[in-house]
């Protein structure tokens, strides 16, 4: 199976839409104007450029006896109905490992041990969120199944061989079928450098 690593959900270009109509530092008027290429919101008082990135998260693939676990999105959240892998958005104060291992728990219950980085994925969702996923492998090592937060309504294990159900995103799926196809568990992990799992 063929690695892919981009999804795109609309046609996107270089310029992406930044609402910083006013300065974080000086709270001054922002203007678009071009930085090295790209049109920027730049502060006609101070001059900072309001850099818009996209935003660092994990998904987490979490097996356990040839299944894999599938969160059902909540109506009310960003492809609301539809089916995700266990996932979320890194804080500033966490190292990934650390994120994978809270969000796993806050969305299933489960206490997990992360493996290995599967695969890395750019999201480009809507023209103002685009993603940056670390896809990582897990086994879980305790807690209870349950939903633990208001972002998911249904937790489901699923097996190699069923049709997947609709899924929320398109690098989800991919990384599904390309691991039960080629048993890829991808880069080991160093817990030892995630500060916050000692």
């Amino acid at each position: 199976m063929k690695v892919r690593q981009v999804f795109k959900t609309y046609k996107n270009s270089k310029d992406t839409e930044n609402k910083d109509e006013y300065c974080l530092l000086c709270g001054s008027e922002c203007i678009p104007k071009r930085d090295n290429g790209i049109l920027r919101m730049t502060c006609v008082n101070c001059g900072h450029i309001h850099y818009q990135n996209p935003s660092p998260a994990v998904s987490i693939l979490i097996e356990d006896n040839s299944k894999f676990l599938l969160c059902k999105r909540s109506a009310n959240n960003f492809k609301g109905g539809k089916w995700c892998l266990p996932c979320g958005f890194v804080e500033f104060s966490e190292d990934y490992l650390t994120a994978a291992v809270r969000e796993a728990k806050e969305e299933t219950g489960l206490d997990i041990e992360v493996k290995s980085i599967i695969s890395v994925v750019s999201n480009f969702f809507t023209p103002d969120l685009h993603t940056l996923v670390i896809v990582l492998f897990a086994k879980p090592i305790g807690g209870v199944l349950n939903v633990g937060d208001n972002e998911n309504d249904t937790l489901e294990w699923f097996s190699r061989d069923e049709a997947l159900p609709e899924m929320a995103f398109d690098a989800d799926a991919h990384i599904i079928r390309r691991y039960f196809s080629t048993r890829l568990v991808g880069a080991p992990v160093d817990l030892g450098y995630s500060k916050q799992l000692k």
